[in-house]
């Protein structure tokens, strides 16, 4: 039987703040709580050999507005070792180095260039003039961090210590709206592994949250109804002023015209007076009225519950979905990449081809096509990427100012049952079923409670009173009552049963709701079974694939250079390769879903489920 729901979220350990490049291969070690420093970089400028342009490349920081498109350009290598605060980026490019600082190096490395290019033959320079039009063309990509503490270093706040992912939190005011457009600029990305995602998503997630308050709110009405269990004290008073008016004897009064009238004395008083009761009462006997609804609420509370169990899952799901989806966005960018790169190659060789006179026109401009496609994939690869990384934001609840990456694909594991064990351990474990079986509990107790208005109710009874008037004396009263009230409904028109048969009818469509949702449970636990299998067949396809197009590619560009092959051999082959990469990309992420879908059909697993794959 399934255990009872822990609400209880640990947060697993994860890298502090790291700003690095959406690659595919992102590895993010765990640092101390110590400052971290960021080499501050001069500008970029050419160089006259490459080890000296790579070295310019890597000594570059790129300006603010340019950090997003650097980020997708970088490879996976410069970034496998960059961890970093979230807004050193910004900090560094608001803390740059001064005017002379920048002089004096610059100064410096012209005197090392001058030295080394009149050792240079003029055929080397010429190579170099290339170079350096080849290289002002290039972006420059962030630097690497250094040990060294610089006067640019920005020491990560204690504050940012207590929590790895603290910093990611939402404002805890959620009727907080942005009002400036610098309070929405994107200033630093983050990379999470799925165990952050999810964390961070059961802690911030705004439905969850409301789950949590529902049920909260369902312990309340539990509370309310059990107070039916103890007696009711009231008390009542009331003061109000009062005037009298008393008459005398009446006297045979002459009057002026020589008559004679009646006239009495009368007396006016004003008194004020006040009375007090206090009554004490108890509901002895309510023909099970009281029992059935303090039952009916606390499976109210089972039932909100369950519901949190539901809406967590679901969360898991869609957090993983969206995880997986901003992974092969990530990956696209990196076929893409390098599939822009293998065709601006194969563009200068043709060109170099025809200059010589070896290459045709045509051969030229159908390279150009497929560098201009290439490109236009790279750009539609770009926004795939930056729709994923907002959605998994927003799914998360992060700051406005923060974007999510991944860290790189990897197969998330195997699943170790079978199809059978796991159905029936869907059947076990899904909140679903017990909710439809806790809805038919709760509506047997609410048929109860409509029938018990037709029982007797008794209760006791208890009060005291007193009164008197504050001007007049022997005037203060007080008296006591006690004893039972019994009330019986002989006849309201079949109103009590016609309630009761909507309340049995509630529950008969309960059972078959769970029926449904029976049949339901199954289904996604077969389908995501059969597509785990399916797609991790075809990871070892793919593999291969993605191998043997590599090799054509070689053998391609081989045949091409010694005369014997053509252009075409070269694009198709270039084109196999990349359609080869996408469907190994597709083939792990998409075992990867089908194993987060086959978790969510079963639901409440523990850790010991997963296995390796052995490869």
């Amino acid at each position: 039987m399934r255990g009872p729901l822990g609400l209880a979220i640990a947060l697993p350990a994860a890298s502090l703040l790291g700003v690095v490049a959406p690659a595919s291969a992102i590895a993010v070690p765990p640092i101390d709580n110590k400052s971290v420093a960021i080499q501050p970089a001069a500008s970029a400028r050419p160089f006259s050999s490459l080890a000296k342009s790579e070295t310019a490349a890597a000594q570059a920081i790129a300006p603010l507005p340019e950090v997003e498109r650097l980020l997708a350009q970088a490879t996976p290598t410069a970034d496998a070792q960059r961890p970093r605060q979230l807004t050193d980026l910004v900090s560094t490019a608001a803390a740059a180095p001064t005017a002379d600082t920048m002089v004096d190096e610059t100064e410096a490395t012209d005197e090392e260039d001058v030295a080394s290019d009149d050792a240079m033959p003029e055929a080397a320079i010429d190579e170099d003039e290339e170079d350096e039009a080849a290289i002002e063309t290039t972006p420059p990509v962030i630097a690497e961090p250094t040990g060294s503490t610089t006067d640019a270093a920005v020491p990560i706040p204690h504050e940012r210590v207590q929590d790895n992912l603290q910093f990611l939190d939402p404002d805890p005011n959620p009727l907080l709206i942005q009002t400036q457009p610098e309070e929405v600029e994107i200033i630093g990305t983050q990379p999470l592994s799925l165990d952050d995602a999810l964390a961070l998503s059961y802690r911030n997630n705004p439905d969850l949250q409301v789950a949590l308050l529902e049920l909260e709110r369902s312990e309340s009405a539990l509370r309310e109804a059990q107070a039916a269990n103890f007696p009711t004290l009231s008390i009542n008073g009331t003061i109000q002023g009062q005037n009298t008016t008393s008459g005398g004897d009446t006297q045979l009064v002459p009057t002026p015209g020589g008559g004679f009238t009646f006239e009495s004395e009368t007396t006016e008083e004003l008194g004020v007076s006040y009375s007090t009761q206090a009554e004490l009462v108890y509901n002895l006997f309510s023909s099970g009225r009281r029992s059935a609804s303090i039952a009916a609420a606390a499976e109210q509370v089972q039932l909100a519950l369950l519901e949190v169990e539901r809406r967590r899952e679901e969360l898991r799901l869609a957090t993983a979905s969206e995880y997986y989806d901003l992974q092969a966005a990530i990956e696209a960018i990196r076929i893409s990449q390098a599939f822009l790169t293998e065709a601006e190659r194969n563009l200068q060789d043709t060109t170099l081809r025809e200059e010589v006179g070896v290459g045709t026109r045509f051969d030229v401009l159908r390279a150009e096509v497929q560098v201009a496609n290439a490109r236009q994939d790279l750009v539609n690869a770009e926004r795939s990427r930056q729709v994923a990384q907002r959605a998994l934001a927003r799914r998360l609840n992060v700051p406005p100012s923060l974007t999510i990456t991944t860290v790189p694909v990897d197969i998330a594991g195997e699943w170790p049952l079978s199809l059978e064990e796991s159905i029936v351990l869907a059947y076990q474990n899904r909140a679903e079923l017990e909710q439809q079986l806790t809805q038919r509990d709760v509506n047997e107790l609410l048929r109860r409670v409509e029938l018990a208005a037709l029982g007797p109710q008794v209760n006791l009874f208890a009060n005291y009173s007193i009164s008197d008037f504050f001007n007049q004396e022997d005037r203060f009263s007080d008296n006591y009552a006690f004893g039972a009230r019994v009330s019986w409904t002989i006849f309201e028109g079949g109103a009590a049963q016609a309630r009761a048969r909507q309340r049995e009818l509630d529950a008969e469509i309960a059972e078959r709701n769970f029926e449904e949702t029976r049949n339901t449970v199954r289904l996604g636990v077969e389908s995501a079974y059969y597509n785990l299998q399916s797609n991790q067949t075809n990871i070892g396809t793919a593999r291969l694939a993605v191998t043997q197009a590599q090799e054509a590619l070689d053998l391609a560009i081989l045949r091409f250079d010694a005369g014997v092959g053509t252009q075409l051999d070269i694009l198709n082959a270039q084109s196999e390769l990349t359609n080869a990469e996408v469907n190994l990309v597709q083939a792990i992420v998409g075992y990867n879903r089908s194993l987060a879908e086959l978790e969510r059909a079963v639901s409440n697993l523990p850790e010991s489920y997963y296995e390796e794959l052995p490869y």
